[in-house]
Parts: C-alpha cells; sequence; structure tokens
C-alpha cells in the first residue's frame, strides 16, 4: 500500500465521526439514514472495520459530505478555501442602483449569508420578509445608508453597524451619495 493509501485509511474513522458529529446524528439515525448497521457504523469510526466503496458512499450520502474530500489526505483545518475578487458572483438586477457581491459559499445559502453591497446614489434594497426569526447585521464601510425594519428606520454613517429583524419588510438605502456596506444574513 502506498503511504497517501495509509494516510487516507487512517484518517478516514475519525473524519466519518467527525461528520457525523457536526450533523448532530447518533449511531443509530445513521445507520437508519445509511441502511449501513449501527454496529458497522461504530466499528467503522473506531478504526476496526474497512468500510467497502459502496457502504462508504452510503455513509457519506447519509452525512451529506463529500466523497472525495473525504478520501483526500490533506486534512480541512490545513487548507485555505479562497474565492478570488474577480469570481465573487454579482448580482446586478437586484434592488434599485444597487450591486451585490456573494461572498458565502453556496452551501450556506438559508443559513448564514455575507454579502458586500454597493450603492449608487440614492440606490436601495427593498426585501420582502425572510423566514422566520431572520436578523440582519450591517456595517457601513463607505458613505451612509438609512435602514428600515418594520416601522423602525435609522441612519447609518461609515464605521457604524446595525442589526435588525429580517423577518419583516426591511430596506437599505443610500443616503446623501454613494455608499457601500457588509452584510450578514443570520436565519434561525
Amino acid at each position: 500500500m502506498t503511504e497517501k493509501m495509509d494516510d487516507i485509511l487512517t484518517l478516514l474513522p475519525a473524519r466519518l465521526k467527525e461528520a457525523r458529529r457536526e450533523q448532530g446524528l447518533s449511531l443509530e439515525a445513521v445507520s437508519n439514514l445509511s441502511g449501513v448497521s449501527r454496529s458497522m457504523v461504530s466499528q467503522i469510526e473506531r478504526g476496526e472495520s474497512s468500510p467497502t466503496i459502496a457502504t462508504l458512499w452510503n455513509l457519506t450520502r447519509a452525512l451529506q459530505v463529500d466523497f472525495a474530500g473525504l478520501l483526500d489526505a490533506d486534512s480541512a483545518s490545513d487548507r485555505i478555501d479562497l474565492l478570488r475578487a474577480s469570481d465573487v458572483p454579482s448580482i446586478e438586477n437586484m434592488g434599485q442602483g444597487c450591486r451585490i457581491r456573494i461572498l458565502s459559499p453556496p452551501e450556506e445559502a438559508g443559513g448564514h449569508e455575507v454579502y458586500d453591497i454597493t450603492f449608487k446614489p440614492d440606490g436601495a434594497l427593498r426585501s420582502q420578509p425572510h423566514a422566520r426569526g431572520a436578523r440582519e447585521q450591517l456595517t457601513v464601510l463607505e458613505g451612509a445608508v438609512r435602514v428600515t425594519s418594520g416601522n423602525a428606520s435609522s441612519i447609518l454613517d461609515t464605521g457604524d453597524t446595525g442589526r435588525y429583524a429580517a423577518d419583516i419588510e426591511h430596506a437599505i438605502v443610500a443616503e446623501g451619495g454613494a455608499a457601500r456596506v457588509f452584510l450578514i444574513v443570520k436565519n434561525a
């Protein structure tokens, strides 16, 4: 066996156990989701049994983890995932006079979202209510904006941060010129 294969087999039990715990799943739950017996899942996590490719495939699907990434000998903690400025997805047709750059990974959509928004003078982003319990945190990087959430409204200047309910109608409007904000959306 090659050294890389040995590394993979050494890391596999811990990676499967880590993925299960990150999902908050018991051995029984993983067994039910994957069709792999509870005792086999336990043996694999303890490094007492090597799974077949079919078993590993069923476990990765049940745990919603990337099959190839799980087998990668490089630890996720020893890696930096980059999104170069030229590769950041942008939305130009949402709102009025604003450009939204999406900084969060696609798999976090609906959970924890991060945006860099640039407003032209009088640009606005008016939003319908998000999921119940959703909140936004906005920091003004340049210029000033008026933030409205329901009946509440405040003007924020460069460097100011506002936190507000996003499960009601809300809006961000540039005040007195162009503006740029950093927005975090946290859905409950």
